[in-house]
């Protein structure tokens, strides 16, 4: 079946993904109970490992660099970023940057994955729970994703996932015990994970629009603050390749920061960053 067919191939939404959603109650269910286990030093952790794995990994490794690439780096920097992504629990970059991609390419429209036209919850986690839209085998992904199907690596972590998660959470009951586990596994990845939905739903409902694109991508101060950045989603979507999404001063986008940061230490170059200044008038459509 054509890769096109099945981007476009209509969503079952009470076809429920067993394995997914059995995670994502464990992993639900044990973020209420860390509230039990809370101490000082397990919130710092879990502070720090949301960072790792949210502005490190998913932010400035999986959508910056791996899906628009945005920005290049070293192979190392580049396989480093996509470790921490892969503590998020939001699956391998084959899947999120295929994903992420098939999402540009029909935004809000019959094909988007996870667009708020399908309903809020849809739009926010019902995608990933129910249904098989992008359930798909890494061959079929790889259709959207031949820069990544042709390496090794991205291949082999797509398919063990899970496995440095696995590793963190062992090191973490070793070193501090249930609190360090129950709060920098369950609570710090749940509140990640919908901290990321919110930009595939909030900021396709809330917000303020500089850009004209041709789908309902807003700009989103809180959806921003939780996800380092992700949420000036409508400077995104009009200009999806650029690594910095925050264009005026008070848009804070840490993602865009840690970019800077790693040019500064010549560990990234080719950066493709806009400059309002040089957009002429707010409000131009955007290609």
């Amino acid at each position: 079946m054509n890769i096109e067919t099945i981007a476009k191939q209509p969503s079952n939404h009470n076809q429920v993904n067993w394995i997914t959603a059995f995670f994502m109650a464990a992993f639900h269910i044990g973020a209420i109970a860390a509230l039990f286990f809370f101490t000082w030093k397990a919130l710092f952790v879990a502070a720090f490992l949301w960072w790792v794995s949210g502005s490190l990994g998913i932010g400035m490794g999986y959508h910056r660099l791996l899906t628009h690439r945005g920005h290049k780096t070293p192979k190392w920097v580049e396989y480093f970023l996509t470790v921490c992504a892969t503590l998020a629990l939001e699956g391998g970059p084959i899947f999120w940057v295929a994903t992420h991609r098939i999402h540009h390419q029909y935004a809000d429209k019959h094909g988007d994955p996870h667009s708020p036209i399908d309903g809020t919850w849809w739009a926010h986690m019902g995608w990933i729970l129910t249904g098989k839209p992008m359930h798909h085998d890494t061959t079929t992904l790889a259709h959207y994703v031949p820069d990544l199907a042709k390496d090794k690596f991205h291949v082999w972590i797509t398919k063990y996932h899970y496995v440095p998660l696995l590793v963190l959470g062992l090191a973490l009951l070793a070193v501090g015990g249930l609190p360090f586990l129950m709060w920098g596994i369950f609570i710090r990845t749940v509140l990640g994970l919908h901290a990321t939905w919110l930009v595939n739903s909030a900021t396709h409902m809330w917000g303020s629009r500089r850009f004209s694109t041709r789908d309902m991508s807003t700009n989103n101060w809180f959806v921003a603050l939780l996800t380092f950045g992700e949420g000036w989603h409508n400077n995104h979507h009009a200009h999806p390749r650029s690594s910095r999404h925050g264009l005026r001063w008070y848009e804070v986008d840490m993602n865009w920061y840690g970019i800077w940061a790693l040019n500064m230490l010549g560990l990234a170059k080719q950066i493709k960053a806009v400059e309002l200044s040089k957009l002429g008038r707010e409000g131009i459509a955007a290609a």
